[in-house]
């Protein structure tokens, strides 16, 4: 098993991503840890707390960064694509359990340090959390297993602007940071992400399986569903962006790569964008540029609760 740091902003993307997770036995996750992106932190960290406890999980969760790393929020939050609530509008109750007081950033450096080599870090939001914890602590970055992270548009357009996609949009300096800090790095971008497509009769099924937890996703995916079919009439289905980090962290032979430096523009109208660098730049990651898209949905139906 691989030991898991989950850090989310928890959208409904983002929740399906934790119901595949936590269902999957190649994995632990041993933590999560939210950032604001999707909602406000506050927000994202109530909503990773309802989703376990829906799922009948009892997993730490550990708020972390509020704001970018060093520049002005952008205004509003993605509620057209995720709902008020970041939940598709159905979350209909306060989570039991609370969050704990350690902040995220540094609950992920002590658990790097304390399992060194062991710890796989799965990040699908901005990566300002990642981004502070490198910062603060530079000798981390030798000690982490490898890094997953949802984000990014390296030779496809961008979801929020022509040129940028929403994770990296969010904070594009905490993204230069990590892209640049030497970490083990596998990017899974729209590159990938918008060929792995989740159909409107899939999510029909989990409501017509009969259960509590079925309906919850179900009427949540439902949500996102409507925005993807307003955004793109005909598409067929919305996008797994998350879900399929989670899948790569499981099961790396689900995507091919290429190996280069990623850069990222932090300013002008290409805000946010991330950029092919040439061969001769160091630091270089794996940026996912195929994906076995019917394998990858075959394997994330089978582990969500209600397809079980």
């Amino acid at each position: 098993m691989k030991k898991v740091i989950f850090d989310v902003d928890t959208g409904i993307d983002d929740a399906m991503a934790i119901a595949y997770a936590v269902n999957s036995p190649e994995l632990d996750i041993i933590g999560l840890t939210t950032c604001y992106g999707n909602v406000a932190v506050d927000e994202a960290t109530r909503n990773t707390l309802a989703v376990l406890e829906k799922l009948g999980r009892n997993i730490p969760v550990f708020a972390g960064a509020d704001k970018p790393l060093n520049r002005n929020p952008r205004e509003g939050f993605a509620k057209h694509v995720h709902g008020e609530d970041g939940l598709g509008n159905v979350l209909d109750f306060e989570p039991q359990t609370s969050a704990k007081s350690e902040y995220a950033v540094d609950y992920i450096i002590e658990q790097v340090k304390k399992l060194p080599h062991e710890v796989t870090i799965i990040a699908v939001g901005p990566l300002t959390n990642l981004a502070l914890a490198v910062q603060k602590a530079p000798e981390i970055v030798e000690l982490v297993s490898d890094v997953v992270i949802m984000g990014g548009a390296v030779f496809v357009p961008g979801n929020v602007t022509p040129h940028a996609e929403a994770n990296i949009f969010t904070d594009p300096e905490a993204a230069e940071v990590v892209f640049a800090s030497g970490l083990p790095i596998t990017l899974v971008g729209l590159d990938v992400t918008m060929q792995t497509l989740l159909p409107r009769q899939n999510v029909d099924a989990w409501r017509n399986a009969g259960s509590e937890v079925g309906e919850f996703f179900a009427n949540m995916v439902g949500f996102y569903h409507d925005f993807y079919e307003c955004a793109n009439p005909g598409i067929g289905g919305c996008g797994l962006h998350d879900p399929l980090a989670v899948g790569v962290a499981i099961d790396p032979s689900l995507v091919k790569t290429k190996y280069i430096g990623v850069g990222v523009i932090t300013e002008g109208e290409e805000d946010g964008r991330t950029v092919p660098l040439s061969e001769e730049e160091e630091p270089k990651i794996n940026v996912c540029t195929e994906v076995d898209a019917p394998r990858f949905l075959e394997h994330f139906l089978k582990r969500m609760p209600a397809g079980q």
